[in-house]
Order: C-alpha cells, then structure tokens, then sequence
C-alpha cells in the first residue's frame, strides 16, 4: 500500500504543479488503534513556484483526493500549514510528528518541527483535544459503542491531561500516552485494542463503564486545571522568513 500511496502522491505533483515537502499518516493508522478496514488518511504539506504567492487575490491553499483504494488525501500549501501552526493547530502539529511518513524533506521538516514546538500553546491545544473528547461522550454513553469512539474519546482525554502535568505537546501514538493512565485503565484499553485490530469499523461494543467514567473524570479534570496554562510565543517573523525561504528555494 505505500508504493500506491507515493505513486499517488507523485501523480498530484504533476498534476497540480506543487512540491510536496512532507507526507505522513494521520488518524488510527497513526495513533495506533486501526481496525482492518481503517481508512488510509493520507495527510501532506506543499509549495507552488513562488509567482503563485504574487497575486491580489486568493488562490486555493488544499489539495484533496479519494481513491477506490481507501486512499484518503488531504494537503495544505505551505502558507496555510504556516498561518494555523501560528494558531498552535494541534491536528497540524500531530502531522509533524506522526509515526508514520511516507515521504519528507529532511531539513524542511526538521525546522518546522523546531517551529512547531516553539509555537505551542498549552492552552490552546488543551482546549482543542478538550472540545473533542466532549464531543464523543455522548456516544460513549450508548450501551453500545463503536470501539473508535472509546479510542478517540480516550486519545484526546489522556493528550490534555499530558499537557497539564507535562507542559509539553502530548505523543501522537496512543501507546506512548497509555502510561499516564491508572491500571485498570491501561489493562482495558489493551484488551480493547486487541478485539478493534479483528473487528471491522461497523463492530459495536458493550459500554464500558470503567472507560466512560474515567472519561467523565479527566475531562473534569482538564477543565479544572486549564487556566493554569500559558499561551505560545507569538512567532510571526520567524514564520514569515521560513516561508520565504521555503518557496525560494
């Protein structure tokens, strides 16, 4: 499946006439907890020649593709990837650091990785993964529930309560965040992962009350010990001068 992957990533350069710098894994895949028909999220960050970047008006900044392969495709030209790294976009920053790439400019992504983590922002970040554990709890309230529920819920919930006791942006693998978890839980999150890498994205499981009420329990947590975060350092200039640099060069 990767040789199909840069085949097609190679088939977006010629024909949309960009240069891709850094291609990776997102989703399951890339955390960790892919079932057997997971999709492939294919993510990638780009550049046009700079005569692109030289127009009063605005061009189109994503490059999107889906193929019959399951081959989910999402790219951003390097301006935008610049403007939400700026933001401490937290789905951005997983990008940089993802387990899985396909293809990388090795000087590119080693600044904008130096970058990232000069422009994180706890808080914001918190908030982010905050917002989406809340916005899965109400499924995994069901008595029963898709087991990508549970690891979502569950990923986003440990990330938070990583960068309140760690200060520091959170693993991207779900098993490198596990550790932060009590006992039980880390037990039941491998029992779990062992049935989703059998089971289909359709497999419902029984609710797992050990796992909703920790759940309720860290996101109580995150939400009381979020106003003791800092903000990022505001890094306008020197994103600005990495972007001319990357499109001259």
């Amino acid at each position: 499946m990767e040789t199909k992957i840069r085949e097609k990533l190679q088939e977006i350069e010629r024909e949309k006439m960009v240069k891709i710098l850094y291609a990776m894994e997102s989703g399951s895949r890339a955390w960790g907890f892919a079932s057997p028909d997971s999709d492939y999220d294919i993510r990638f960050i780009y550049k046009h020649e700079p005569d692109y970047y030289l127009s009063l008006w605005e061009k189109p900044d994503v490059i999107e593709f889906m193929t019959e392969d399951d081959l989910d495709g999402s790219g951003w030209d390097i301006a935008k990837a610049l403007k939400l790294l700026a933001k401490s976009n937290a789905p951005l920053i997983e990008w940089l650091f993802s387990p899985v790439v396909y293809y990388q400019d090795d000087a590119f992504i080693q600044q904008l990785q130096a970058l990232a983590l000069d422009c994180f922002s706890p808080i914001a970040t918190l908030h982010h993964y905050l917002g989406t554990t809340k916005n899965f709890m109400e499924v995994c309230e069901q008595d029963q529930v898709k087991l990508k529920s549970y690891f979502y819920a569950l990923r986003t919930a440990l990330a938070g309560r990583w960068i309140i006791e760690k200060n520091s942006f959170p693993p991207v693998d779900f098993l490198e965040l596990l550790p932060i978890a009590p006992q039980a839980i880390k037990d039941k999150v491998l029992e779990l992962m062992a049935i989703k890498a059998n089971q289909d994205e359709k497999y419902l499981h029984p609710k797992e009350i050990l796992i909703t009420d920790y759940l309720r329990e860290t996101v109580l947590f995150n939400q009381e010990n979020a106003g003791s975060l800092q903000s990022g350092r505001k890094m306008s200039e020197e994103l600005d001068n990495f972007f001319k640099r990357i499109i001259n060069k």
